[in-house]
């Protein structure tokens, strides 16, 4: 799995596979321990505040209100209508304590070189009315959540500077209603790290 062009994907194998452990054990028990060697930003990430501020808050630091049962707005914004998603799709929307995920479609070009290309991304005005609305969480179904065009990375630099933790590459958005379900997406606690895979899942009444 490749997550972010120029990046390794992820090693998976045993650090004690069934059969070495065999003579550790009773006959008939064996058990596995697995091993993964990989860079933070693979699958589905969550970004906190240190993955671009060194005095940042890491991934011990976030507190779990602002990663778990947040109540969810999902905002469509299809790439065939151009890939800067700006403050416009935000009018009529309450962000305001919410999970608000970006629903572009890029994510049905997982797994395919396309995907790597220049993606979806909100404007940094997009960015600052989020933050000014009190947005909790945002996520996109691309591989950033910036125009990689933009070295300054301005949407990361708003949100992240604000404290408002950041998902990438999230897939089946379309899957989910406007409003009315639960997101969840909460990386394991590790200090002075500033991103980590997730299980981004929602529940849905």
């Amino acid at each position: 799995m490749v997550t972010y062009k120029g990046l390794p994907g992820p090693v998976l194998t045993d650090h004690l596979s069934r059969e070495a452990s065999r003579p550790l054990y009773a006959g008939g028990t064996t058990f596995q321990i697995g091993k993964i060697e990989m860079v933070a930003n693979t699958g589905t990430y969550v970004d906190a505040p240190f993955h671009r501020f060194e005095d940042g808050a890491d991934l011990s630091q976030l507190p779990l209100a602002s990663l778990a049962r947040l109540d969810g707005v999902c905002i469509a914004a299809p790439h065939a209508r151009g890939l800067a998603t700006g403050e416009d799709f935000l009018e009529g929307r309450e962000v305001g304590g919410k999970a608000v995920l970006f629903c572009t479609g890029w994510s049905e070009l997982w797994g395919s070189p396309s995907y790597l290309r220049r993606s979806p991304h909100l404007t940094a005005a997009a960015a600052s009315r989020l933050v000014s609305r009190g947005a909790a969480i945002v996520g996109i179904d691309s591989h950033n959540i910036d125009d990689t065009d933009d070295k300054t990375r301005p949407v990361h630099s708003i949100l992240l500077r604000a404290g408002i933790p950041i998902v990438e590459h999230l897939v089946n958005l379309k899957a989910l209603p406007a409003s009315g379900f639960r997101f969840y997406a909460v990386p394991v606690k590790v200090a002075g790290m500033g991103t980590f895979p997730v299980r981004a899942f929602a529940e849905v009444p």
